[in-house]
């Protein structure tokens, strides 16, 4: 799949519990905007919340307000805001049945001081660190205190004169099919389990995504969207790839493609690298100034799990392992050579027989005393990448991009059950069975040099 957009919820998502957002995180969106994906939030937040965040990581977009109000840096994208009508209906359930309220307006949130203090920074820590009872148990202090020091506004007749795009009432999740069924035009949301967004009818994140794309030329197949909560499981269900944070709900669990570690964790940063887009790293691990090296560590460590930091030499059973991988590309090499000529092939095998068995006799004839194991080894590989990277001079090739495609096939290599299966003996990577279909980067390799010949062309001309 071509990505050519991510989206991030933010609360739980992009903000750690603290909302904070992670260094890891940041580099991710860094490195992702330099490969020229765009970058942007789908959250129930307003965008008076998201602008300071939008400057912060330059973003290129923000659905907000649950898909209710779209901007760019530039400009306003798409509005749709409440009906009079819902919005009077609202407020007269709120006060009969003592619901706190508040009404989002493109300004911001006006109304409540309860949810205002629920938005809070300190609301997210101390909801973080207490335990569920415990929690519980403070629920109605705060809220008395919270009330008595800041009353809910009296004039929410006058606000609802204004546009309003979204409603955030104070409800548990059993009260939700009361609401649903006294509210008939409008559609009715969930983020947490304290409080429900009400939005226009029909609305949600994934059709705000979507306009997006109509806009910048991208559709949700081209989408990987970040979600934690219930109101993000039609927009991780429908776009090309949707990812459940850790801390994720079990619904949202249910529908991803993929389950990354959790917003405390670099689960961000983590799922991005894992389809190929950046690379991870932490201080655990160094660091190459040779990127192409870091994307084959990354890939190791999706499938191994771990990754050598410290140098070893090879067995020999290991290093005819790592042979055997390397022979099976050079005869795939010759073949496309020999274009497919089977005779032309067969010779073409039966002289690298000759000249493995001429170099064997010259290594031999050497009789060199090998004490140093390691240096010897890493001498050959580096040989070896040098001749390589000599083809591709004397082929004309930029091989940069199409190293790219080859990794991004390679991260793909995960089979349904989440884990990479090996060979038993070899301990090769195992390819599933969409793999081809999904992932296999002939295309992309056809496609870029294709692209460079034209280039190569143009400047000769």
């Amino acid at each position: 799949m071509d990505t050519k957009a991510v989206f991030f919820d933010l609360d739980g998502t992009l903000f750690t519990s603290t909302r904070n957002i992670l260094p890891s995180t940041k580099r991710a969106i860094a490195e992702l905007k330099e490969r020229g994906i765009l970058v942007g939030v789908a959250t129930g937040r307003g965008p008076a919340f998201v602008i300071p965040i939008m400057e912060n990581l330059q973003l290129d977009f923000a659905v907000t307000y649950n898909g209710q109000y779209i901007f760019s840096p530039s400009e306003i994208i798409s509005t749709r805001p409440i009906d009079k009508k819902s919005l009077r209906e609202i407020l007269a359930y709120s006060r009969k049945n003592h619901r706190d309220v508040s009404f989002g307006g493109a300004d911001g949130m006006s109304g409540s001081s309860l949810i205002k203090f629920g938005e809070t920074r300190t609301a997210q820590f101390v909801n973080h660190i207490l335990p569920g009872k415990i929690s519980n148990s403070l629920k109605d202090t705060f809220k008395n205190f919270v009330r008595k020091v800041r009353p809910q506004r009296m004039d929410l007749e006058k606000i609802i004169r204004q546009p309003i795009y979204q409603v955030v009432m104070v409800a548990t999740e059993d009260e939700t099919p009361e609401l649903e069924a006294s509210f008939k035009n409008v559609s009715i949301t969930r983020s947490n389990p304290y409080s429900v967004d009400i939005i226009a009818k029909g609305n949600s994140k994934l059709k705000g995504i979507a306009k997006v794309g109509e806009k910048y030329g991208f559709g949700l197949e081209n989408v990987m969207a970040f979600g934690d909560s219930n109101n993000d499981v039609e927009m991780i269900n429908g776009v090309g790839i949707g990812v459940a944070m850790g801390n994720g709900t079990y619904q949202v669990k249910q529908v991803a493609n993929y389950i990354t570690d959790t917003n405390n964790q670099d689960g961000i940063a983590k799922a991005i690298a894992h389809y190929g887009l950046i690379n991870f790293y932490d201080q655990e691990t160094f660091r190459s100034r040779d990127e192409e090296f870091n994307k084959v560590k990354d890939f190791h460590t999706l499938m191994d799990g771990k990754t050598q930091e410290i140098p070893k030499i090879f067995s020999a059973s290991d290093a005819s392992n790592r042979v055997d991988f390397k022979v099976e590309e050079l005869v795939e090499f010759l073949y496309a050579a020999a274009k497919g000529d089977e005779e032309k092939f067969s010779n073409l095998i039966e002289k690298m027989k000759a000249d493995i068995d001429k170099a064997k006799q010259k290594i031999i004839s050497k009789d060199k005393d090998i004490d140093d194991v390691l240096t010897n080894e890493v001498d050959a590989l580096t040989d070896m990448l040098y001749l390589t990277y000599g083809s591709f001079v004397l082929m004309g090739v930029d091989p940069a991009e199409i190293f790219d495609a080859v990794h991004r096939a390679n991260m793909g290599k995960i089979f349904p059950d989440g884990q990479p299966h090996f060979d038993e003996i070899t301990h090769k990577v195992l390819k599933p069975d969409n793999w081809e279909k999904e992932y296999a980067p002939e295309d992309r390799i056809k496609f870029e040099l294709e692209r460079q010949k034209k280039v190569a062309t143009k400047k000769g001309n």
